[in-house]
């Protein structure tokens, strides 16, 4: 799966609160969600967000609370990815368990810029900056991790291996 994109870029330690805020969730619904996605950290971002494109984000993505609210508003928003320095642990679980792929890398984070169109592997790790023409290496998942980002997360992963069980 190849991922392309223009890159909507954010600093260091956006919090689930900039990503949706309190205030928008009396809901559990992407798409009522999506309405709302870092509508704190840039209020024009649901306006200029396309399916498919990226986030890149400094050090501490997804700080805060532990709603998971957040990587879904991010993906029902079309986000196909979200590459920052590093993220907040129960973030980065939140995103592995609804099936967003999130990268780590540093380098990348650095060197891309907002607007930039870029060319996600994330099952290789790898990053094209196609506007600039610079590569980038991430730290792949492991396998059983990009089963469950393959899968679209971690519910339908385990109801495909529960399945798979009951046929042997």
């Amino acid at each position: 799966m190849i991922l392309k994109g223009k890159v909507h870029c954010f600093g260091d330690d956006v919090d689930t609160d900039a990503i949706i805020p309190a205030r928008h969730m009396t809901t559990s619904e992407p798409d009522e969600l999506a309405e709302h996605c870092m509508e704190d950290a840039e209020p024009e971002f649901v306006r200029k967000v396309n399916r498919g494109d990226l986030i890149v984000a400094g050090k501490n993505f997804g700080c805060g609370s532990s709603r998971e609210h957040a990587p879904i508003a991010i993906q029902a928003a079309g986000v196909s990815c979200v590459i920052a320095g590093s993220f907040a642990r129960i973030f980065y679980r939140n995103a592995i368990n609804i099936g967003l792929p999130i990268l780590e890398c540093e380098k990348a984070v650095r060197e891309v810029q907002s607007g930039d169109e870029l060319e996600v592997d994330p099952v290789a790790g790898s990053i094209r900056n196609l506007t600039r023409n610079q590569e980038y290496q991430a730290i792949p998942f492991p396998p059983f991790m990009q089963n469950i980002i393959e899968k679209g997360g971690l519910i339908n992963y385990v109801k495909e291996r529960m399945k798979q069980q009951c046929q042997e």
